[in-house]
């Protein structure tokens, strides 16, 4: 029998064919985009894109396919620098763990695609670091967590378009909308560090009464004290322990 696919994010990479590859297969390279930082990430990253995957790559052809049948395909574009990225996972129609708001898997390879178009454009060879939380409480009606922070109108902001809010210290910070899904977004901020903030959702119908807002920062080229300014000023930002990651 043929699963039905959808297909869940499809996206151009700023890379050739063989250094888009090479990130979807070598775990040092995966490391700069998937996920957030965590005492298990290499463990992951081994289980998810060595162990469990099958690699096709024929010609023009390169595939992973996954036993889940969750299938990443990197495909030529007109541009020889540039490749086409798309991941497709099966139909939802009989699958018992689905409950019809949120797709946790979905969720994550948006983002995980994201982070990676973010690594190759912004900062190709560099390594990441991480600021992320997750289960943060969404808020009541009339004290949603995002409007709090200043990021409630980004869902009228067109893609492509300026996002900025004050922070509690009073700094400005300032970003472009990259992209946004019904359940999360990514803003490139911009400053002393070119950063990627995604920000998913989790409806009050699976997250009851007020929903979850996870949060993942990607950050690169920073020294250790800068990136504990960086820890302090968005743990204090998003109201969240400083150990939080």
């Amino acid at each position: 029998m043929t699963l039905d696919r959808r297909r869940i994010v499809a996206l151009d990479l700023n890379a050739d064919a063989d250094t888009a590859w090479a990130h979807v297969r070598r775990p040092e390279l995966i490391r700069r985009w998937y996920a957030w930082d965590t005492d298990d990430l290499d463990e992951r990253i081994r289980r998810v894109f060595v162990s469990a995957p099958r690699a096709v790559s024929d010609g023009r052809r390169r595939e992973l396919h996954w036993p889940d049948s969750t299938v990443l395909r990197l495909a030529p574009t007109g541009d020889p620098a540039r490749t086409s990225l798309a991941i497709d996972r099966p139909s939802h129609e009989g699958l018992s763990f689905y409950d019809g708001v949120r797709d946790a898997l979905d969720e994550s390879w948006v983002a995980d695609a994201h982070q990676l178009q973010f690594a190759l454009a912004a900062h190709p060879g560099e390594e990441r670091h991480t600021w992320a939380v997750r289960g943060l409480d969404a808020g009541p009606h009339h004290d949603r967590l995002l409007d709090r922070i200043g990021l409630h109108g980004v869902r009228g902001v067109p893609i492509g378009g300026h996002v900025s809010t004050r922070r509690p210290d009073g700094t400005l910070i300032g970003g472009t909308l990259v992209y946004r899904t019904p359940l999360q977004f990514g803003v490139h901020l911009h400053g002393f560090a070119e950063s990627l903030l995604v920000v998913m959702e989790h409806p009050a119908a699976v997250r009851p009464p007020h929903g979850q807002v996870d949060v993942t920062l990607s950050t690169y080229g920073l020294d250790d004290a800068l990136r504990e300014q960086v820890v302090r000023r968005w743990g204090s930002w998003w109201r969240v322990p400083v150990g939080a990651r």
